[in-house]
């Protein structure tokens, strides 16, 4: 069976958690996070639970435990924390938590990017991977990157992607 198939067959609607990193960012200012929220909406998938936590490693394994120990979240969105400064440490939170990574979301999110911005796409640590049966994605905090990852990459195939996993 191909993809198409499969995608025929996948969920339709997919229940994520949306988590912002940020030092700065407040429900207010987060457009990123509202940009994440509102793709996925239009996808008809679902948002149960969205938070801002502080760019801190313990506080991002925190707000990452309690996403997916909700049995209604199957996809989590980190967004923010990704790049190369000394408070980026998203991707150092989240490290113990892979079970099976998932190389060619960051291939193609930094290839679409680096269309949008050029060789500074590389400076990106996007990512994602399937952990306890849940997946997620980890995405720059900028908001033309969420939207660009959501949009073409995360909204369409999320469906296909949750019923892969619970193969």
């Amino acid at each position: 069976m191909g993809a198409e198939e499969h995608r025929k067959h996948a969920v339709k609607s997919v229940t994520c958690a949306v988590i912002t990193v940020s030092d700065t960012r407040t429900p207010d200012t987060d457009e990123s996070g509202k940009a994440i929220i509102k793709i996925l909406k239009e996808h008809n998938h679902e948002v149960k639970g969205y938070i801002i936590v502080k760019d801190d490693i313990d506080k991002i394994q925190k707000a990452l435990r309690e996403a997916m120990e909700d049995p209604a979240v199957s996809a989590i969105i980190l967004n923010g924390g990704t790049g190369m400064t000394s408070r980026d440490n998203t991707v150092e939170a989240i490290h113990s938590f892979i079970e099976k990574e998932m190389p060619g979301f960051g291939e193609l999110f930094r290839s679409l990017s680096f269309e949008q911005i050029g060789a500074a796409a590389m400076l990106s640590r996007a990512m994602a991977f399937v952990s306890e049966k849940k997946v997620i994605f980890s995405l720059p905090g900028s908001t033309e990157a969420v939207k660009l990852a959501t949009e073409r990459l995360i909204a369409h195939e999320l469906g296909h992607l949750i019923s892969e996993v619970n193969r």
